[in-house]
């Protein structure tokens, strides 16, 4: 509604039209009401400044009011309580529920825009969302980055994903973010310990979402979730109540939600066009990102994250426990041949007396403990990312294989295909010079010489001369196919044969002389074009 007290000062100001819309963004059909009724009534200036409301409501009565009297008025309480029993109730709905219902005698119906109109400054009146205020060192927030950041593996070339991790102080706004291989239970847990370290302490209150890393159900259909066994395992070693988000309630974790925008922003957007080869690289590139968002960026009011933090909240966090929380797993392995225990894709070097034998291990989120009986065997640290890395400590080698450049490398294949012969060796060369970083090659050398050479050297070797006399293309697979069409152990690839001559003795005839040879024609004779 038109400031009518302003408008009526300045018209008996004589300031003009323009003047007056210029300075009160009123209309000029206003105005000129204004003007209009000052003239009929013979409002003065001392008149005007006397005018009490209700007087200027009589001279100047909102037309509104008559107008909406004329149509059936919607139930927006009602609207809004459906909303939100159904989230995917919309305004188009209500407007036709609306419409569809009876009105009354000289009753019209809104528009479906001034419907929408009416809505929304209904809900600007009655459904103003509260605004959080956090107290110090009481909670934090965490969650998944939506997006990711590739990982490039230097050897196969294969690109994996980054999952970002991260977690909030709301009342400071302090952030922390680091990447991991995947988001299972896991990294879910040492993201944690990772962030109450940094942090240097704990808060009473930790907030997640509904992930399955987090909360589960009871059964198939409950609706009530209780906090994932292991996750609480962490919770009850640091003392802190985990409290997860409602279902479908961002607004519980807004701060969360906030902070997984800057780190889009700030640390994916920075970061998504660069080649990374390791997670400890990136995190250190990440490392760096989230310094800058919490110690340079300034707020409004001047302030830093940081600087909130260091002065107003950590010193209110509960101290860290003396141990460090490690979530343990255990396992019955049985060492290999090659003197390694495989967990989880992952391979470990054991002494390699105790190949054959099966042992305990136990897993944490950064070790792998092998026991043989109730002693230490060895300890590795835990291998991530790219399965089928190996860890292989030199005192666990046999002599028979110290005595090479290193265990998996060209010299290494090719000293154990001398045994078996000048054509397989060949034939590991060829598979080695051809690949563009050795270590591509080595899985295939690997299953030549331990698969198809496990049982007979002889048969591996008349196989490798049979593709170098055909000039083929040396690989597992067509080695594989070859061995399979040898019928027997013992059969050799015969050595290449030089082509005949194209000239032959005619048998003893009276009628030839024994010195005239007799021409044969030869296999270009037959070429196309002759």
């Amino acid at each position: 509604m038109a400031d009518y007290s302003a408008i009526m000062a300045l018209v008996l100001e004589r300031r003009s039209y323009s003047e007056i819309v210029q300075m009160l963004g009123c209309s000029r059909r206003e105005i000129s009401l204004v003007s209009k009724t000052v003239k009929a009534r013979g409002i003065t200036a001392a008149l005007a400044a006397s005018l009490s409301r209700d007087e200027l409501a009589e001279l100047f009565p909102d037309g509104r009011k008559n107008v909406s009297a004329g149509f059936v008025q919607p139930d927006f309480a009602g609207v809004v309580k459906s909303m939100k029993f159904n989230r995917h109730y919309t305004l188009q709905q209500a407007w036709h529920r609306y419409v569809q219902a009876p009105a009354g005698q000289d009753k019209k119906k809104y528009g479906y825009t001034q419907f929408c109109q009416l809505f929304n400054d209904y809900a600007a009146v009655h459904e103003v969302v509260a605004t959080l205020h956090h107290e110090p060192a009481r909670t934090m927030l965490v969650d998944w980055a939506g997006d990711t950041l590739p990982l490039v593996d230097a050897v196969t070339g294969e690109v994996a994903k980054a999952y970002l991790f991260v977690a909030v102080l709301p009342y400071s706004g302090m952030v922390f973010c680091k990447a991991f291989t995947d988001m299972k239970q896991e990294a879910w847990n040492s993201a944690h310990v990772q962030a109450f370290e940094t942090y240097g302490g704990v808060t009473p209150i930790v907030v997640p979402d509904n992930a399955a890393t987090a909360t589960n159900r009871h059964s198939k259909g409950d609706s009530t979730r209780v906090v994932n066994p292991k996750y609480q395992q962490l919770a009850d070693h640091y003392g802190t109540a985990i409290v997860p988000a409602g279902p479908n309630r961002p607004r519980h974790k807004a701060a969360a939600e906030s902070a997984v925008n800057v780190v889009n922003k700030r640390v994916i957007g920075y970061l998504s066009e660069e080649v990374w080869m390791t997670l400890a690289e990136l995190n250190t590139a990440i490392d760096e990102r989230v310094d800058e968002i919490n110690e340079q960026i300034k707020r409004v009011d001047g302030s830093t994250r940081a600087g909130q933090f260091t002065t107003e909240e950590a010193q209110l966090l509960q101290p860290l426990p003396a141990d460090r929380f490690e979530s343990v797993e255990w396992k019955q392995l049985k060492a290999g041949r090659n003197y390694h225990v495989t967990a989880d894709y992952q391979h470990y070097s054991v002494p390699y007396k105790l190949t054959g034998q099966i042992l305990k291990v136990r897993l944490t989120g950064v070790k792998i403990t092998v026991f043989d009986g109730e002693s230490v065997a060895c300890e590795h640290p835990r291998k991530h990312g790219r399965k089928g890395q190996y860890s292989t400590l030199a005192e666990h080698v046999p002599k028979q294989h110290q005595n090479i450049d290193g265990l998996w490398s060209p010299k290494w294949f090719l000293d154990r295909a001398r045994p078996f012969g000048p054509a397989t060796v060949a034939v590991i060369t060829a598979i080695l010079e051809r690949a563009k970083i050795p270590a591509q090659a080595f899985l295939d050398c690997q299953n030549i010489l331990s698969g198809l050479g496990k049982n007979n050297r002889q048969r591996l070797e008349a196989t490798c001369q049979q593709i170098l006399n055909q000039n083929g293309y040396p690989t597992y697979t067509t080695l594989k196919r070859l061995t399979a069409s040898m019928n027997s152990d013992s059969k050799q690839a015969p050595p290449p044969v030089p082509a005949p001559p194209n000239t032959k003795k005619p048998a003893a005839s009276p009628d030839l002389d024994e010195h005239i040879d007799v021409y044969v024609r030869g296999a270009d004779y037959y070429q196309e074009g002759w």
